[in-house]
């Protein structure tokens, strides 16, 4: 017997589809329609800190970044020792996790972050403008996980933060940031009296 079943897709994948692509393609000026900024994956990871030796806090942090992502997260070495953290390049306990989203998990994290989470926090202005790296990926800092909806009270009683990367494929930063003003991330408003 057949699936009969179809599974849709996520509400920002089909407005990306069936009207971000042409619109950014008229405002950019843009040729070829495969040269419009496209979103490739976001990766979400999280740092230990001074508790990376602590089993009890790992556990707590991949508890938290599996019940917002959706998706069991890496656990991460040091790539090189620092000294001054007490920290050895490949040994010892991990000093992080990571999650790499793509496809249909991407896009329902990336609503949930720009419609539940980020309205959720205190003061909140638009996030920073500088956080683009030159190859137009851009790298959003937030610094208390509680601002998810999907954790508990118990599960926000050990604060850390979190770093979320949008891995963009992108001409220029002024592209990238285009595509994530489409997707509805609020940046900044230049010149505020912050």
């Amino acid at each position: 017997m057949a699936n009969t079943a179809t599974t849709t897709a996520p509400r920002l994948k089909a407005l990306y589809d069936t009207t971000v692509v042409k619109e950014l393609q008229a405002e950019l000026n843009l040729g070829n329609v495969h040269q419009v900024p496209k979103l490739e994956k976001i990766v979400v990871s999280v740092g230990t800190g001074k508790s990376k030796d602590d089993k009890r806090a790992l556990d707590t942090v991949k508890n938290t970044v599996t019940k917002i992502t959706g998706q069991a997260p890496v656990e991460r070495l040091a790539k090189k020792s620092i000294a001054g953290f007490k920290i050895r390049a490949g040994m010892g306990s991990p000093i992080g996790v990571s999650v790499t989203l793509r496809g249909a998990r991407m896009y329902e994290f990336l609503d949930r972050l720009v419609n539940v989470a980020l309205p959720r926090v205190r003061d909140f202005h638009g996030v920073k403008a500088k956080g683009f790296d030159r190859g137009g990926n851009y790298n959003l800092g937030i610094i208390e996980q509680s601002i998810f909806p999907e954790l508990t009270f118990e599960e926000t009683q050990v604060l850390h933060g979190l770093q979320v990367t949008f891995v963009i494929k992108s001409e220029d930063k002024a592209h990238s940031r285009a595509l994530l003003e489409k997707f509805g991330i609020p940046f900044e408003k230049e010149g505020g009296n912050r």
